[in-house]
């Protein structure tokens, strides 16, 4: 079977899943409109499809082996479709978080069993350039899901960003029917189902992405709704962990982190997605609230990046074979951190090359970091056991990306109030600043025909609200700088991490 058309294969559902993960987002206000619904309530139909991709994703490998793996990626690709169709014709809120509920069962296990596919299609020497074909669609995804959701709901209507999956999906089955198989030890297997297993991975995972997407907006655990559902996704995972320790035939096979480099390569894919999620939340945060961005402007800051990604992970997938894979991991950390440490010295008056530069660089050490860190945790797998490493891999990978999102919008808020405080203590009428700017602020506002008055309390009002950019503007820049901070606090963990033979990482028994 040619290896490039199974690629293709498996790379165009995934491409629209990891689409449809982000492209809700800038569709939300018309979605909101059409059916009724506030501003809270409509995020409910991006978190319930984070949820269910979530719990889905690491019951990926049991799945395909209950099912057969063809069999799986077929059912889920139709699921995926026929729940597109039915988001689109939503008639109220209610019905779209169901509709994407059912989506997110479907599309979650896309991505662990593209990336088993690839691996076990190309051989081992070629395992660069198969993960430089699954990084591109997950690194590209992101970042034109906002860009074609916008495109399409201004173009069309919010009804076609769901819509649009449907003649994708159907080409999807064709091509899997006709150019996948199933080798003989992914055949469907006679296996007792781990009901624990089941039950208190898809509470704990559930909870667990609930407070992430709705801790900021309800305070954290100033809120006894985020305290209740931390305390059971804490319990019920605490519990998973020792269920499938002794469990015959683990939901999620834990046995894999025995090995060391798998370990550790799960971690730091962990870290190294809580950086990218972080910093493309918070720059088009940055460039919409601080510096004028339309959503369509701050969507083409990101572009740049995307496409540095994609000629990095082609190179990087060739040189993983000729060069010590640690040598290019640590060279992918090291311009992570410096496009980080580049974004916590923006101002509010950068300009666009100032603000793309940043982004491309960081986009170059995406591509630096996925390949090699791929190929060493996933060198010591069994091809049998791919499936449940891959899940649990993608697993850790979407966690990361929840997680650095959680932090820098909480680090945001925190450290603008901080700053706020801090610049109000110090503003004075007798600080010579002040008085400079409250006598221009006055001399504008009279300019334009205020009275003495109202100029003067108008003159205030400005003062102010630059202020509140300013406090906003540094907490920017300390959410940045600790993104770089953490990026650099994975470097050790490369000095243990290695190529490992083939088959060495402890499988199912």
């Amino acid at each position: 079977m040619n290896k490039w058309i199974v690629a293709l294969t498996v790379m165009l559902p995934t491409l629209i899943e990891i689409i449809d993960t982000s492209v809700v987002n800038v569709a939300l206000d018309h979605i909101r409109g059409s059916l009724s619904a506030g501003i809270d309530e409509s995020t409910w139909s991006i978190t319930s499809y984070l949820v269910s991709n979530a719990v889905i994703i690491p019951m990926t490998g049991w799945l395909s082996k209950f099912f057969g793996r063809k069999r799986y990626l077929i059912m889920s690709i139709v699921l995926f479709t026929i729940s597109s169709f039915l988001c689109g014709s939503a008639w109220n809120l209610q019905s779209l978080v169901f509709f994407r509920v059912l989506q997110g069962i479907g599309g979650g296990a896309l991505q662990p069993i593209s990336q088993s596919i690839l691996l076990e299609t190309f051989p081992a020497r070629q395992h660069g350039m198969a993960m430089a074909i699954f990084g591109m669609g997950i690194m590209f995804g992101p970042i034109i899901g906002p860009l074609l959701g916008g495109w399409i709901t201004d173009n069309w209507s919010w009804h076609w960003i769901f819509f649009i999956n449907v003649p994708i999906g159907i080409l999807s089955v064709i091509l899997t029917l006709f150019f996948i198989k199933d080798p003989p030890y992914m055949k469907r297997m006679k296996m007792k189902i781990d009901y624990w297993g089941l039950a208190l991975l898809s509470l704990g995972l559930g909870c667990l992405q609930i407070v992430l997407d709705k801790g900021q907006q309800e305070d954290w655990f100033s809120s006894s709704f985020i305290i209740w559902l931390s305390g059971i996704s804490l319990t019920s995972l605490i519990g998973f962990v020792f269920i499938e320790l002794v469990a015959e035939h683990p939901v999620v096979n834990l046995r894999a982190f025995k090995n060391l480099t798998f370990s550790t390569g799960n971690i730091v894919m962990f870290l190294g997605f809580f950086n990218l999620f972080a910093s493309i939340v918070l720059l088009p945060i940055y460039l919409q609230t601080l510096m004028g961005y339309t959503a369509y402007l701050a969507g083409l800051v990101l572009g740049p990046g995307g496409i540095a990604t994609m000629i990095a992970l082609p190179i990087a997938g060739n040189l993983v074979n000729r060069v010590n894979p640690k040598f290019l991991l640590a060279f992918g950390l090291i311009v992570n951190a410096y496009a980080t440490y580049l974004m916590s010295n923006f101002n509010l008056h950068a300009g666009f090359n100032t603000i793309i530069w940043p982004r491309i660089v960081l986009g170059v050490g995406m591509g630096f970091f996925f390949i090699p860190l791929t190929t060493m945790t996933m060198s010591g797998i069994k091809r049998e056991d791919m499936a449940n490493a891959s899940a649990i891999y993608n697993l850790l990978r979407n966690l990361g990306g929840s997680f650095g999102v959680a932090f820098v919008t909480t680090m945001l808020s925190r450290r603008a109030q901080f700053h706020q405080n801090h610049l109000v203590e110090n503003l004075t009428p007798f600080d010579s600043a002040y008085q400079m700017f409250s006598g221009q602020s006055s001399q504008f506002l009279q300019y334009r025909g205020a009275d003495d008055f109202t100029s003067g309390f108008g003159g205030l009002g400005m003062i102010y609200r630059e202020l509140l950019r300013q406090a906003s503007m540094m907490a920017f820049n300390d959410a940045f700088f600790l993104v770089c901070i953490i990026m650099v606090c994975v470097l050790p963990f490369v000095i243990v991490m290695k190529r490992e033979k083939p088959g060495t990482v402890p499988g199912m028994h």
